[in-house]
């Protein structure tokens, strides 16, 4: 199978020093931004105009001259267009340029089918579209439209510091005085409230002895310290490294390697030899547990709004001991076991079958540790992990809403961690955090967390979401780029992280993981009770505690629609009304999808020049739902539902 950048994009640390593929383009970057005009009646992003118009189209009558040439579209709305390819001159040209890519984004609708605790996913695409005035503009280059990252919102955060709600497992006050990223000291936790550590004191074997039988302890560290060191020299096979940690794991005897074997097998040999070169070093960095990540790590439970923040080496050490298997009772998904509300965190379950997608996440991951273990790439900056919970009472009563919808820039191209980079970027999550991306899933949430292996610790500690909870992840790198989707994905190589950091160390890049509702019964979903709970999920993503003067432009789409059957006009207007709640902006990427796309922008110019409230939407949503409409297509009784209201 032919891949893109089998060998020459992999990333090397062989003899001390890194080489690496460059950044690929990134549409939408800041340098390819630039502000659009806005109307000043409706506070609406003039996306009609992309340019400079020879035609004096630019500036807060284009956006109204835009609606009115689109007032005749057959599904009746005013605003937007119906075409996918740039345009040039008038509206009555026609350049279209360029094909259909094909799909080369995590970036899509939910789609999730399997049941390895979720995942995700949908479609996605990789360029972007737009209309012009008079102005010519090539297929590859993006609009200009206004977005706020989280650069450009220019929070100055206070000092880095502790918190009863705010747990550092670095050295506060070394940070201060020399930007040092040291441990904090401390010991292990062997409690309900955290992460049982492979090398806390409590962690020991049972054993019987074969002298009176009596029973005998052993620190199950010391077996997995002198484990990891016969791997950390000489050469390796992968049968020593099946060896290695079923030694320490001796009641899952049955674990397959299978994957891990065509994994070796099947690689090009550069990579091959990479991957026996930092395996020691892996094991090496495993054993770093003890100096690196000393006080005890807090679980993220339900019902407490909660963070935690690491250095990158820190995450790094925790997930080599994931890829040794070492965590403790982490090892059953059983319904009465102790971490059974919690995401599989050891990657024995991606060893095992193999595949096409097995083999790719390798890749992705490999390259990972390969980047992290060698001196000249090391990463050296902190992440945070923040569980936000909002209470029932502190939930808005959406009827009584009186905001008005608020900048929503709908596009069919693009995707979110591209186009939508440095804003506040959806994760269409499971519940159990990252989905499957240990196990068969490869869809939208798990090729984020294989481009960004450092979420995937969020699975050690984020116990499942409830449904007024989501999970922040502010300063994650992302390590690898990609093509494909789904069956389709490939790992292409490296990527060159060129983000900005705040003053704690974090990179410009903010996640936050929100799971939809799966309706097996498409139908169910158009109850108040479950939209609700859905408008209430999106606002705890959405929102943000304190007061700021400006918040960065949510990136999103189609959450919670394809395999969760989810209606993409619902959803984004779900996800616009709780946008609108918090006063955040917002891109819509709907995936190469242009009907939906053209719908959307139709849909928001209607209900922006109707002046309609969020809780004017709830009231017309609650009406759809008690008239027994669901068979009716909710974006034409929208439409009629405006014109009637705007009749009486």
């Amino acid at each position: 199978m032919a891949r893109k950048n089998d060998s020459s994009g992999v990333g090397s640390c062989i003899n001390g020093s890194y080489s690496g593929g460059s950044e690929k383009d990134v549409q939408g970057s800041d340098q390819h931004r630039s502000r659009t005009a806005h109307d000043p009646e409706k506070n609406l992003i003039d996306f009609s105009t992309v340019g400079p118009s020879a035609a004096g189209t630019s500036g807060s009558g284009s956006r109204r001259g835009s609606a009115a040439a689109a007032a005749g579209a057959k599904d009746g709305f005013s605003g937007g267009r119906e075409d996918n390819k740039w345009q040039q001159g008038s509206s009555a040209a026609s350049g279209i340029t360029g094909e259909t890519p094909k799909p080369s984004s995590a970036s899509g609708s939910d789609d999730r089918g399997r049941s390895d605790e979720g995942t995700s996913g949908g479609r996605e695409d990789n360029k972007w579209h737009g209309t012009s005035g008079a102005a010519s503009l090539s297929i590859r280059e993006a609009p200009r439209w206004n977005t706020r990252t989280v650069k450009d919102c220019n929070v100055k955060l206070a000092s880095l510091f502790y918190s009863a709600d705010h747990i550092i497992l670095i050295d506060v006050n070394e940070f201060r005085n020399t930007k040092k990223l040291k441990a904090m000291h401390g010991t292990p936790l062997w409690d309900a409230l955290h992460v049982k550590m492979p090398h806390a004191n409590e962690n020991i074997f049972k054993t019987k002895s074969t002298f009176l039988g009596n029973i005998e302890t052993q620190s199950r560290w010391s077996a997995i310290s002198k484990q990891l060191k016969k791997l950390r020299t000489g050469s390796m096979t992968v049968a020593d490294i099946e060896k290695v940690i079923k030694s320490y794991n001796p009641q899952y005897s049955s674990w397959s390697f299978e994957g891990l074997q065509k994994y070796v097998e099947k690689i090009p040999r550069e990579e091959k030899e990479i991957f026996f070169k930092v395996i020691p070093k892996m094991a090496e960095l495993a054993l770093k547990l003890t100096e690196n990540v000393q006080r005890g790590l807090p679980l993220l439970k339900q019902g407490s709004s909660y963070s935690i923040t690491l250095s990158q080496i820190q995450i790094a050490t925790l997930l080599a001991n994931a890829f040794f298997c070492t965590f403790p009772h982490r090892n059953t998904t059983a319904k009465n076991a102790e971490y059974s509300n919690y995401p599989t965190i050891n990657f024995s379950s991606l060893f095992g079958n193999f595949s096409q997608t097995t083999m790719e996440k390798l890749r992705a991951i490999v390259h990972y540790f390969n980047t992290v273990t060698c001196q000249s790439s090391r990463p050296q900056g902190l992440v945070t992990f923040q569980r936000c919970f909002i209470p029932d009472h502190q939930l808005p009563r959406w009827r009584q809403r009186n905001e008005h919808l608020g900048n929503v820039r709908v596009t069919s191209e693009g995707t979110i961690e591209k186009e939508g980079r440095g804003m506040l970027q959806v994760d269409f999550a499971c519940s159990m955090v990252g989905g499957g991306v240990l196990g068969s899933g490869l869809v939208q949430e798990e090729i984020l967390f294989l481009m960004n292996p450092e979420l995937i610790v969020a699975r050690l500690f984020t116990e499942k979401l409830s449904d007024n909870e989501c999970l922040k992840i502010t300063g994650a790198q992302q390590y690898s780029e990609y093509t494909g989707y789904s069956s389709s994905f490939e790992w292409s190589g490296p990527h060159n992280e060129n983000l900005e950091r705040d003053n704690w160390m974090r990179l410009h890049r903010q996640i936050v993981a929100i799971d939809a509702l799966n309706f097996k019964h498409p139908k169910e979903q158009y109850q108040m009770k479950k939209i609700k709970r859905e408008l209430n999920k999106a606002f705890v993503g959405f929102r943000e505690e304190g007061r700021f003067a400006q918040l960065p432009t949510v990136a999103t789409g189609n959450w919670g629609c394809g395999a969760f059957h989810g209606d993409p006009i619902l959803k984004a207007l779900i996800q616009m009304m709780s946008a609108a709640v918090v006063e955040r902006d917002m891109v819509f990427f709907t995936f190469r999808d242009t009907h939906l796309e053209r719908r959307l922008r139709n849909m928001h110019t209607l209900l922006k020049e109707r002046k309609s409230t969020v809780g004017d939407l709830y009231t017309m949503l609650d009406f759809y739902c008690q008239s027994s409409r669901p068979q009716e297509d909710l974006y034409q009784f929208i439409q009629t539902y405006m014109n009637n209201k705007s009749s009486l």
